[in-house]
């Protein structure tokens, strides 16, 4: 088991300034992600079209705080779904229907099952989208080729270390394809 840890919730950060390196393959942008974390560029990030199975290793990435944010909204449904219940049958209006307990708990399950998942659904995909900046309709294209069949790399400027002559010769020496060094969209 571990532990939640303040990391394990990165906020999406914007693509405004720094280098990004395309690659053609998984194999090659694995390689690039390693040898960025070797460098010990803070903050870079990986563009992928589609999922790469040990993308998270070679970037150093921090497991996701989303199962916990999951475990504990699946917690507060299950809660409600009892107390809601409960309260209702045991307080509000006590019926004696043929003779079962006011506190009929086993009735009440279907209904704890349905909030518990419910919530814990509902909570996820709301952490989900507040910690990706999801809806943005103005975001950034940094290159067309990302979303169908090209692999990017892309270090900041803010990250720990940057300079944009030595980032470059970096990406250029790990086999970027095609290397560009973004400027912000004002200052085109």
């Amino acid at each position: 088991m571990y532990l939640p840890k303040l990391e394990q919730f990165h906020k999406y950060k914007e693509m405004d300034e720094g280098v990004l390196g395309l690659f053609e393959t998984p194999e090659a942008i694995i390689h690039a992600a390693e040898k960025a974390k070797e460098k010990d560029y803070k903050g870079f990030d990986c563009i992928l079209p589609y999922p790469v199975h040990g993308i998270d290793e070679a970037m150093g990435t921090p497991r996701s705080g989303l199962p916990w944010v999951t475990f504990f909204a699946g917690i507060f449904g299950c809660t409600i779904g009892i107390l809601f219940q409960y309260l209702t049958h045991a307080h509000d209006w006590p019926l004696n229907i043929s003779g079962k307990s006011l506190n009929a708990w086993f009735a009440y399950v279907p209904i704890i099952f349905e909030l518990t998942v419910f919530s814990a659904g509902i909570y996820t995909v709301a952490a989900l989208c507040f910690l990706s900046g999801i809806p943005k309709a103005t975001r950034r294209i940094l290159h067309p080729d990302l979303t169908s069949h090209r692999f990017g790399l892309w270090i900041p400027k803010s990250a720990k270390g940057y300079n944009e002559s030595e980032v470059l010769s970096f990406v250029k020496g790990l086999g970027g394809a095609e290397v560009t060094v973004v400027k912000p969209e004002n200052q085109k």
